[in-house]
Formats: structure tokens, C-alpha cells, sequence
């Protein structure tokens, strides 16, 4: 069995995010470098997430990725009100005929997303395409900056000098607004560029951790910059450049949150307020994790939209991968711990268990659908009487009769993605897509089971699965992982697509594909275990997701969420799963977190 649940986006010690990896030593800056244009599919001038209109078409029973679904089916056109919050535009670098030219472009998608907690109507584009009175055409402006040495519009130069709007400036470039003199900016704002820093010396093997400002300070907790440094190959996987200002007149501006290079006790800015004006040292987008300077950004956001959500601190538990193998005696424990401690939760039930090669079932395949599902039904239906809710996760949580990637186990395997090529399933479309979303829909219904909210397999699925789950399911519950195109290419070559996988720290209204999405931003309770099961090869312990519950704290009305296998809690896997799992759902409460249903969330 496969104890993960995600692809780069849980695990100890794991990132999400976009983030280019440097060969050190070649030439040039950590960032990408020169202008271009996005996929059109993905810039659509507002909200992003082109709806889906209405088609009528016929699934096949064949192929490699498909189940006994609907003969037919029809595509519904996806209705959804305008948004309430604020307008806002989002401005990023495209450096044309670059490896790099969608790597900005990641990043606006990843803001984007953080703009959908507050219902944000956002228009993204890139900056080369401004046009003049654009800053003052919306309430607020995020430049994304991160490509070095980029020739910015004169007219985006002149209306940043100018507004009185909310302008926020990420990382690199501030100094043609800066240092021109002709504009105005730094007699007016108190604010002067004076250099960039990255690493304190080249990587080496012989000095792997030079040291960089890695660590950002903010309500009083350390939160860091991810570093790797692959000697063997030579190999830099950080963003470690940061933009040093100063501020020339403390009337005008003062420094909100420092940062500070550990291995020299240095202090620089990390973000810095000038009125409507934000500096923000670099663009906290790339390497992501549970307790990243991410978070900073994700909870100063409030401020920098001038909306401020009440203070509220609210945790969710969810149950994974509950299939027909599932264990009915684990299960009762479970639910009966949360109902007597007076926690709600969901279950992630997957509706179609397959087994194609008889991984689990000594060479036998198996394919048990939820009528036959005798102990998954009784499971459920006991959760659910006792203070359970149902998420769907995937219709079968595996592709075909291949491994993709490990045993084509349902539980174990992608579903919507073909994560062996790393790229989208041969079948892959909306309408494909839907009819498993509908299948497996349909089984839960003839059970009696009515999901709240839908989950994707390991987090990750295709463009065009993205775009239809809105079409059955109203909520996610989930992490995700973003394109740069519906149909990405992320061979090298100019213009080469990026994935950007992003936890949340707090609901989104709407993302890139037009999904509510419930946060999940913990991770979740590993064990080594590779004797028995190859894939599962790390700890990840109950103390470690408390300390990332304690760090989630920082964002005003963010969540503490996280789930856990109830297979970790049987008797013969030899770990001490139930009692972690009651230690930590006792840690998380002691810090003061509120216990939600994720369907009571508004």
C-alpha cells in the first residue's frame, strides 16, 4: 500500500511551489532571466478558468483509464457568480525565447489563488502587455519580479511612481523605479534600492551551505527559505536572492518584517510599507512549505487588500483512502475516539476499488464497486452516524491495469494523471473526466452516501479535470498542483511549461480552475516502513505536523488540517499510529484551534 497522498505536495520535508533548479557556477542569477507570453488558454482577461460550455458525447468502455461508465453524457455549462471581492490586477515577468518565460507566470497563478480567499475578481498578465492606467484602474497591483534585469513598460513606471492605489513589488527590478530620479518615487515613498544578495559563496562540495537570508521573522517565529545543494550534480535548488532596500526617510516608510542570513547574523528587510506601497524582498512563491515565509505573505495579504478577516483558528481532521479494503474495526475505533473527544471529520472514501493485476490479492485481480463493498458501507454509515462527513476521492484512485506509478492499486495509484511520462492520460479531456466524476457519484448515491466535497488522487490531475470537477462538485478539499497550459510541455526548450503545487492556508473562494478548495495544509503521519513496502520510506511524525499547526497560527483566519490513514492504527503494521494520531488531535486542540466539519465551512 501507498502510505502518501500526494505527489511533491505533503511529506516530510517537502516543497510545493514553482521554482527553477540552477547549475552553480554557470553564469548568471538563481532567477530566470528576459519576455513573452502565457498559454492563451490559461489569460483569460479576468478570474482566469475559461467556463465550460455544453456538449453531448459518448464514453467508451475501452482503454487503458476507463470503467463501466455512462453511455452518455452531457457537459454542463459551469454558472458562477461574478465575484464580490475587490478588482485587482497581477503583473508578471514572461522573458520571451527564455527556458524560463511561464516560470513568472507560475507564480501569478500561485497569487492568484491566494487572492481567491478574499473572492478577488484579478486580472493576470504579463507586464510587458500594460497599458497605461491600469494601476489605477484597480483597488490594488502585484508585480511579480522575477526576472532579473527585466525592461519594464515606461507607462507601468510612471503610474507605480504616480498611484495612490495598493502596489505591491516583489523581488527584482525596483531600482528602474527606484533610482530614476525623473520619477519621483524615492523622494515621495523614503524608499532607495541598494543591492542584491544571494548566496554568501558559491556552493561546493567542499562548502555546500555557504549561507544566504534564509530565515524570516514574523510574530515572533522563524519562518525559512527552502535550500538543497546536489554536489554530486552540481546542483542549486533554492531561490536565495533577496533585494536589499533602504529606507531613506523612517517618516515615509518603516520595515514590517525582517529577514536574516543565519550563517552571518546579517538583517536585511524582508518587507517593507511606504503608504499603498509594499516592497516585498523576494517572491515567496518558489519552494513552498507548511512553515515558509509563504505564510507571511498569505496572512499580510489582509493587509495589503485592506481586508480584514476576523482573527479565527479552526482545524479539520480527514480520514484517507478508505476503500472496500478497509478495515470496519479500525474504522469504529476511530470515529468513536473523535465522537468522544467532540471532533467532526471526513472520510476520503474512494467508491470503486481495483486491484487489475492482483498486487493485493496474491496475482488475483479484483474490481469490488461500492454495491459489493460490504464493510466499506458498514464503516461509512457508522462515521457518518457518528459525526463523519463523506469526501469523494477520485472514482477508482488508480488508472487502468498498469502501475502508475507503483501498483495500480486503488489507493496506491494516479488517477487523472500520468505521472510515469508526467503528463496528462491518453484519454485525457472534460468530458472523460466528468463521466468518472459522475460514476462515481452515481455508486455513492445508490449507497446512500452524499459527498460534501471532492478530493483528487495524490493532489495532482489534469488541467481538464480541474476545470470539471466545479461541474459536479461545489467544494474541494485538497492541495493542488497548477499549469502553465491545459496541455503542458515540460521538455527543455524556450518557453517550457512548470507545474506549481500549492497548499492553502485558509478557504479559497476560487482558484485558477474556478475550484473552491478547503485547505489541507499540515500533511500527514508517516512511518518507515520500507522492509514491508518499498514506497513507504520516511517518518513524519505527530510532532512534526503540531509544530506546523503552531506556525499555521501566524494567518489571522487560517487552518490547522491534516489527515491520516486509518490503516497506521491496525495491530499488524506495527507502529504506533492510533496513539500518535490521538496525541496530535490533542496537541492541535491544545493550541487553541477550534474543531469544524468541512461542510459547515461558508
Amino acid at each position: 500500500m501507498s502510505t502518501t497522498d500526494s505527489s511533491a505536495t505533503t511529506g516530510a520535508g517537502a516543497t510545493t511551489g514553482a521554482g527553477a533548479t540552477v547549475t552553480v557556477g554557470s553564469g548568471g542569477s538563481s532567477a530566470p532571466a528576459a519576455g513573452g507570453t502565457p498559454d492563451d488558454s490559461n489569460s483569460a482577461p479576468s478570474d482566469s478558468g475559461t467556463n465550460t460550455g455544453t456538449s453531448t458525447a459518448t464514453t467508451s468502455t475501452s482503454g487503458s483509464g476507463t470503467s463501466t461508465l455512462p453511455v452518455s453524457l452531457t457537459l454542463p455549462a459551469l454558472n458562477l457568480p461574478p465575484p464580490t471581492g475587490p478588482k485587482v490586477l497581477v503583473l508578471y515577468d514572461a522573458p520571451a525565447g527564455s527556458e524560463y518565460q511561464k516560470l513568472g507566470f507560475s507564480y501569478a497563478i500561485m497569487l492568484r489563488n491566494l487572492l481567491g480567499h478574499f473572492d478577488a475578481a484579478v486580472d493576470v498578465l504579463p507586464v510587458q502587455e500594460y497599458q497605461a492606467g491600469q494601476v489605477d484602474a484597480h483597488a490594488a497591483t502585484f508585480y511579480l519580479g522575477s526576472d532579473y534585469n527585466a525592461a519594464l513598460p515606461a507607462t507601468f513606471l510612471h503610474d507605480a511612481a504616480a498611484t495612490a492605489k495598493t502596489l505591491v513589488w516583489f523581488k527584482y527590478n525596483l531600482w528602474e523605479l527606484a533610482n530614476d530620479a525623473s520619477l519621483g518615487f524615492g523622494a515621495s515613498h523614503g524608499i532607495a534600492f541598494d543591492r542584491l544578495r544571494g548566496m554568501n559563496a558559491v556552493p561546493s562540495a567542499a562548502n555546500p551551505q555557504p549561507g544566504f537570508f534564509d530565515q524570516v521573522v514574523y510574530k515572533k517565529l522563524s519562518f525559512v527559505k527552502y535550500y538543497n545543494y546536489d554536489a554530486a550534480a552540481n546542483r542549486l535548488n533554492a531561490d536565495p536572492d533577496i533585494g536589499v532596500v533602504t529606507i531613506a526617510d523612517p517618516a515615509k516608510a518603516k520595515e514590517l518584517v525582517p529577514i536574516y542570513d543565519t550563517a552571518t547574523g546579517e538583517e536585511a528587510p524582508y518587507i517593507v510599507r511606504a503608504g499603498t506601497f509594499w516592497y516585498v524582498a523576494d517572491v515567496p512563491f518558489s519552494f513552498i512549505g507548511p512553515r515558509d515565509r509563504y505564510l507571511v505573505i498569505a496572512d499580510l495579504l489582509h493587509d495589503m487588500l485592506g481586508i480584514n478577516h476576523a482573527e479565527s483558528h479552526r482545524a479539520m481532521v480527514r480520514l484517507e483512502d478508505v476503500d472496500a479494503k478497509v478495515s470496519v474495526q479500525t474504522m469504529k475505533k476511530l470515529t468513536d475516539l473523535m465522537e468522544g473527544k467532540g471532533i467532526p471529520f471526513s472520510m476520503a472514501l474512494i467508491p470503486h476499488y481495483k486491484d487489475p493485476l492482483g498486487y493485493a490479492n496474491g496475482g488475483v485481480p479484483q474490481d469490488i464497486p461500492l454495491a459489493q463493498a460490504t464493510d466499506l458501507k458498514t464503516a461509512a454509515n457508522y462515521a457518518t452516524a457518528h459525526g463523519g462527513q463523506v469526501v469523494m476521492h477520485g472514482y477508482t484512485h488508480q488508472y487502468g491495469a498498469q502501475q502508475n506509478p507503483w501498483t495500480g492499486v486503488s489507493g496506491d495509484d494516479y488517477e487523472f494523471w500520468d505521472i510515469v511520462n508526467n503528463k496528462p492520460v491518453a484519454e485525457d479531456s472534460q468530458l472523460w473526466a466528468y463521466g468518472r466524476l459522475q460514476a462515481g457519484l452515481a455508486e455513492l448515491a445508490a449507497a446512500n452516501l452524499r459527498p460534501i466535497a471532492w478530493e483528487t488522487p495524490h493532489y495532482q490531475a489534469s488541467a481538464n479535470t480541474s476545470k470539471v470537477v466545479p461541474l459536479a462538485f461545489d467544494t474541494t478539499y485538497q492541495r493542488v498542483v497548477y499549469y502553465t497550459a491545459d496541455q503542458p510541455d515540460f521538455s527543455p526548450h524556450a518557453g517550457k511549461d512548470f507545474t506549481a503545487g500549492q497548499l492553502f492556508p485558509y478557504v479559497i473562494q476560487r482558484d485558477w480552475y474556478n475550484q473552491r478548495v478547503l485547505p489541507e495544509n499540515l500533511g500527514n503521519i508517516e512511518y518507515d516502513i520500507r522492509k514491508v513496502d518499498p514506497m513507504s520510506f520516511y517518518n513524519y511524525t505527530w510532532q512534526d505536523i503540531a509544530l506546523n499547526a503552531q506556525y499555521a497560527w501566524v494567518v489571522r483566519d487560517g487552518f490547522a488540517s491534516f489527515f491520516f490513514h486509518p490503516f497506521w492504527a491496525e495491530k499488524d503494521m506495527d507502529t504506533p499510529g492510533y496513539e500518535d494520531f490521538k496525541s496530535l488531535l490533542d496537541a492541535i486542540g491544545a493550541q487553541g484551534y477550534t474543531w469544524v466539519a468541512p461542510g459547515s465551512l461558508k
